[in-house]
């Protein structure tokens, strides 16, 4: 089993931290050996780089990817499978009353 090392970039005048949290919570449940690590970055980002590969970019896809398929695809580079793809979470409308 070989570790994975997983990259988030994330926007830190957005406050993503905990979002970057969550996802190394939801990653560490399904392979507790990853090495996940959040760093700020680009405003607005939220880039994930499993072994180097870039999987998911929120710069490009204006949502945050769905943490479950990130963890499965962490677990996947573990065991040398081919990635698969990584959904986007629902975008949220944000309501002012």
């Amino acid at each position: 089993m070989e570790k994975v090392q997983v990259n988030v970039e994330y926007c830190g005048l957005c406050n993503y931290e905990a979002r970057c949290q969550e996802l190394q919570e939801t990653v560490h449940k399904l392979v507790p050996n990853a090495e996940v690590k959040c760093k700020k970055g680009r405003q607005g980002s939220f880039e994930v780089q499993i072994n180097d590969k870039v999987v998911y970019s929120k710069l490009s896809t204006l949502a945050f990817p769905d943490f479950n398929d990130v963890a499965l695809n962490v677990q996947k580079e573990t065991h040398g499978e081919s990635l698969g793809h990584i959904r986007q979470q629902p975008i949220t409308e944000c309501v002012l009353q």
